[in-house]
């Protein structure tokens, strides 16, 4: 056989298999329908998204593959089919801090695929407001980076917010620095979230230290401004570049690569367990020496690993604080139930934000 006849010897494979894939695709299309039609029937037609029935694909997905296909993008392709097939029945409206071209509303897509409704708020106590109000199924907000610690912001949101942690998103943040100028000399104003100033401090030292830093609500927004403001400059990232057609002038200027951003997935239900999750609190504990050492203890005592804690000043009392915590399982997990038990017991107050899945993508 020739190289040619080869060739289309190839072609002709991967013809016959677009051919299953699109078979395959709308079987299975029709049985995301039946079950939204027995869901519809049986009373429960608005839990159509699940949150750990979703999880458990995707580590199925990572688990079966065998490549060339990376796990990721093997996992990525079947997160999009999922989306475009709960959105036969009903888009999921997803809002998250906006505008358009956020890091967070990257992370939306990538936790629910590019079939949802996407709805950018200007603020995160707007994204709580509008998944607890019913304008949103869900809202995607940051909660903590890799190099700039938490986001103030959505801690101190959801201390009396009736929403419930329903998923995570981690995501690697690549910095660009986008502008039509040609040269970095002539950037005499960069604008940018204060987190990301923070995460590009050494390399804006080091090649634009000339430029004066403006403070903006969102990367995004400084990326807007720069649009009217010739000698600026935003610092944003691809997605912003493309949605608003901005030259990137210096890739990757964030001062660690391995810069990564966790989101939180917001939503009105409980979620039940996936076999891979985590479990988000806050307590008070008591202003008496040992007090959080006593609270921290049940979970030593039950060998869980505690995955995060934050402490924020207690509004209702002076110097006394509030304490976030994440730890490894669910709370229905009888373990992990018995020491939340305990420090119900042995703090002032405690409030389960929410068990929800590990990222998997």
């Amino acid at each position: 056989m020739n190289e040619l006849a080869a060739l289309q010897a190839v072609r002709d494979e991967i013809d016959r298999i677009d051919r299953e894939l699109v078979r395959a695709l709308n079987q299975r299309a029709q049985c995301a329908l039946e079950i939204a039609r027995i869901k519809r029937e049986a009373g429960v037609g608005g839990d159509l998204y699940r949150a750990e029935r979703e999880a458990q694909v995707l580590r199925g997905v990572r688990e079966m593959n065998t490549g060339p296909l990376s796990d990721d993008e093997a996992a990525r392709l079947i997160r999009e089919v999922m989306s475009s097939c709960l959105a036969l029945e009903q888009p999921i409206k997803v809002a998250y801090f906006g505008p358009a071209g956020t890091y967070t509303h990257a992370a939306a897509r990538k936790h629910f695929g590019g079939a949802v409704a996407l709805q950018p708020l200007a603020t995160i106590e707007e994204v709580l407001r509008g998944v607890a109000t019913h304008t949103a199924d869900f809202g995607v907000v940051p909660i903590e980076n890799s190099y700039e610690g938490s986001v103030n912001q959505t801690l101190d949101s959801l201390r009396d917010s009736p929403l419930f942690i329903c998923g995570e998103v981690v995501l690697e943040v690549h910095h660009q620095l986008l502008t039509t100028l040609t040269e970095l000399a002539a950037v005499r104003r960069i604008y940018a979230h204060p987190q990301a100033f923070g995460q590009c401090q050494h390399w804006l030292d080091a090649h634009c230290p000339q430029a004066e830093r403006r403070p903006a609500t969102s990367n995004a927004e400084g990326a807007l401004r720069v649009l009217k403001e010739p000698t600026a400059a935003a610092i944003a990232g691809d997605v912003a570049a493309s949605i608003y057609d901005l030259p990137i002038l210096a890739r990757n200027i964030e001062d660690d690569p391995a810069n990564t951003t966790r989101f939180l997935v917001l939503g009105r239900q409980p979620v039940p367990p996936s076999g891979a999750d985590l479990t988000s609190m806050l307590f008070v504990a008591p202003n008496r020496a040992g007090a959080l050492h006593d609270i921290l203890r049940a979970f030593a005592d039950a060998h869980i690993s505690m995955t995060r804690i934050e402490s924020r000043p207690l509004r209702s009392a002076k110097w006394e604080y509030i304490f976030f915590v994440d730890i490894e399982g669910h709370q229905s997990d009888p373990a992990v139930a018995e020491a939340l038990a305990r420090v119900a017991e042995r703090s002032s107050r405690l409030r389960i934000l929410g068990s929800y899945p590990r990222a998997v993508l």
